[in-house]
């Protein structure tokens, strides 16, 4: 079974980059962000509309681009968690978890009996439909996954010491957007309640020798969220990425004319 770079590399204290993807399942996506020098994609499936065959296909192009396919489910529950595993998922990012024991449970469907109750299936497409032990793959597949608790919402924010204290749960996410709703502050991202809050994330994330990660829309976000001490860095979305490239262009081309 082939490892996951980017948990080792997290676990090392390095950074990564990679990109979240909402909307474009193109067979070269993966292969285009691998070439621009990311680390992973980070598939998202709560807002987007892509379902388990979309997903397959695009692990199945990741394994071959040399890029991690991560995966956010579309809500949190053990069948959606398993399943994205047993297609290929190195891991998910499981959304608005508000306490430790709701995040043992996750990390509870990510691994086999006796640590956990994850169904086994072997020789398909998460040990890359091949022969082996099976005493081996399980214990390959706890290296490789990794489980992302979302923080992003009052409760989450309130708990997540407690949360990143839990064995397994690799890293806490930002999701600034929406934390900024649960805090009656919709997407007022300078807000001191927020900021400390991002604060309190990176504490939890320190004491508990855990990695952060974020999504930041522009350079300016990832420098400074980077300097307070986040490792996982998403880098836009591909209709941002799309979009704004392609609204730059077209602007400066108005001007030029």
């Amino acid at each position: 079974m082939r490892s996951n770079p980017v948990k080792e590399r997290l676990a090392r204290g390095e950074t990564v980059f990679g990109t979240m993807v909402f909307e474009f399942e193109s067979p070269g996506l993966p292969a285009i962000i691998a070439g621009a020098g990311a680390d992973y994609a980070l598939y998202d499936m709560e807002h987007s509309g892509f379902g388990m065959a979309e997903m397959k296909r695009q692990f199945s192009y990741c394994r071959g681009a040399g890029l991690v396919p991560l995966v956010r489910p579309s809500a949190k529950q053990y069948h959606l968690v398993s399943q994205l595993l047993d297609i290929g998922a190195m891991g998910l990012m499981l959304p608005m978890v508000e306490s430790a024991e709701e995040a043992a449970e996750i990390v509870s469907w990510t691994r086999y009996p006796p640590d956990g109750v994850r169904g086994a299936l072997f020789g398909g497409a998460h040990d890359d439909y091949a022969a082996g032990d099976v005493a081996d793959k399980m214990e390959k597949a706890h290296e490789r996954t990794l489980v992302l608790a979302l923080i992003e919402t009052a409760n989450g924010l309130k708990n997540v010491e407690e949360i990143m204290a839990v064995p397994g749960v690799d890293m806490a996410h930002l999701g600034h957007f929406d934390l900024s709703l649960s805090l009656g502050i919709p997407g007022d991202f300078e807000r001191p309640e927020l900021q400390a809050g991002i604060d309190k994330i990176l504490e939890a994330c320190a004491r508990n020798d855990k990695a952060a990660g974020c999504l930041v829309p522009n350079v300016a976000w990832g420098r400074d969220w980077m300097k307070r001490g986040f490792r996982m860095i998403s880098y836009s979305y591909d209709i941002g990425l799309v979009g704004d490239g392609l609204r730059a262009g077209i602007e400066a081309l108005k001007q030029d004319g």
